[in-house]
């Protein structure tokens, strides 16, 4: 089945979200099939996006491995048809909850394990002390950034728009009590 050319505006997000993707921790090529999985109508074959995308079969094949190792994709049968069809696993919202938890997975939770096995010994001389010092400061911020993140991912989309749309109120909120327990204790 033959697919359309991108659209020049759809062209345009399809290459920016290439070069976001390899800032969000996967390749160029990979972020713009991501992208072009996520808005085409249709679900689409590795063929339909090597022409699309204008890279090789080959680059298409790695891509699409690479985004279900992120699980950001899922196969999907057409009737009739022998091929692999491929489309984003879920929405926006889930995607980025997705990309967040392989991330923290990938990266936060093999420096949070040299971190506590590096911490369980108490320094060994005057010159180890800030070096551990400075471990445990990177330990502590780690494990709340986890569980923060893990006490969000818990929530309903709907409350995390909710909680995302308080933004600056909440900073106002902890500026003004700063303010009240400042004014309390100078008293």
């Amino acid at each position: 089945m033959d697919i359309p050319p991108l659209s020049a505006k759809t062209e345009s997000f399809v290459h920016h979200f290439g070069e976001m993707g390899s800032r969000w921790g996967f390749n160029r090529t990979v972020g713009q099939m991501l992208a072009l999985m996520v808005i085409h109508p249709t679900p689409l074959n590795a063929d339909q996006i090597s022409g699309l995308l204008g890279v090789s079969r080959g680059n298409v094949s790695m891509g699409i491995k690479e985004l279900q190792s992120w699980r950001l994709i899922k196969t999907q049968n057409q009737a009739g048809d022998r091929k692999d069809y491929f489309v984003a696993a879920g929405s926006i919202w889930d995607l980025a909850r997705t990309v967040f938890e392989e991330r923290s997975r990938r990266e936060i939770a093999p420096t949070l394990s040299l971190l506590r096995s590096q911490l369980l010994e108490p320094p060994q001389d005057e010159n180890d002390k800030l070096s551990y010092q400075k471990m445990e400061e990177i330990h502590d911020i780690l494990e709340l950034v986890t569980e923060w993140s893990n006490s969000l991912n818990s929530l309903k989309l709907e409350q995390i728009q909710s909680l995302m749309k308080l933004g600056s109120g909440i900073s106002k909120a902890l500026e003004f009590k700063d303010k009240i327990v400042g004014k309390g204790t100078s008293e």
